[in-house]
């Protein structure tokens, strides 16, 4: 049979073969909510800092670098971890939990008028936050494989920008109209919806049950 040369059949037909799998819808989900929220914390960072601490705009730029510097390490940590354990859903949970968590604490200290606490807890939502990435492509490849590992992460990351510039536009008119309080309750809510759609999605590592029954084969073949 010859290959379908189609370019919109090459592009639509792995699209449509992941949408049609029921994991992937929450799946697409969960994690970008989470990024999404990460994305508005990092473009709202400044004005929500010199809202409560005027003047300070070399400290925020300060905040925003320890946010960054926190996530890279986030990240490279978490994904050893994930790498090293293989365990998905209970590393998931934990580092989205976490992210809510962050997410509480930075929204209820923010006004306190303590730098420090500042950079303490954007340093904390930078580490879960940015930490939840790697995790949150590698469960989605997870969950729809045999498709490809680039078209899920495209999606996936479509649907966090997505969820990233929705959620910059209300949370600013949040701010606007009421406070940078509620600004940041609004995320925690969605952090926390995101948490309750981790813990129903179950854990069906279908590429890591391929790769231990081609294992499997190759040991048999080798034993005759």
């Amino acid at each position: 049979k010859q290959p379908d040369c189609n370019p919109f059949s090459i592009l639509l037909n792995p699209l449509i073969r992941i949408y049609l799998t029921a994991r992937f819808s929450l799946c697409l989900c969960f994690p970008g909510l989470n990024v999404g929220c990460f994305y508005v914390v990092s473009t709202l960072l400044n004005r929500m800092i010199i809202e409560h601490y005027a003047g300070e705009e070399v400290n925020a730029g300060r905040i925003g670098l320890t946010l960054v510097i926190a996530g890279v390490v986030g990240s490279l940590l978490c994904g050893i971890w994930l790498d090293k354990t293989k365990t998905y859903k209970q590393t998931t949970l934990s580092v989205y939990l976490l992210s809510f968590v962050g997410m509480v604490i930075y929204a209820f200290t923010l006004n306190l008028g303590h730098l420090w606490v500042v950079f303490l807890t954007s340093g904390a939502l930078g580490f879960f936050m940015t930490g939840y990435l790697p995790l949150g492509f590698e469960i989605a490849v997870e969950l729809t494989y045999p498709e490809s590992e680039g078209t899920s992460s495209g999606l996936l990351n479509c649907s966090a920008q997505m969820f990233g510039i929705a959620f910059t536009i209300i949370q600013g008119k949040i701010i606007d109209r009421f406070s940078t309080l509620a600004g940041n309750i609004f995320l925690c809510v969605f952090l926390f919806i995101g948490s309750i759609m981790t813990v129903l999605i179950k854990s069906d590592l279908r590429r890591q049950k391929a790769n231990s029954q081609s294992q499997t084969e190759v040991i048999a073949v080798s034993m005759f």
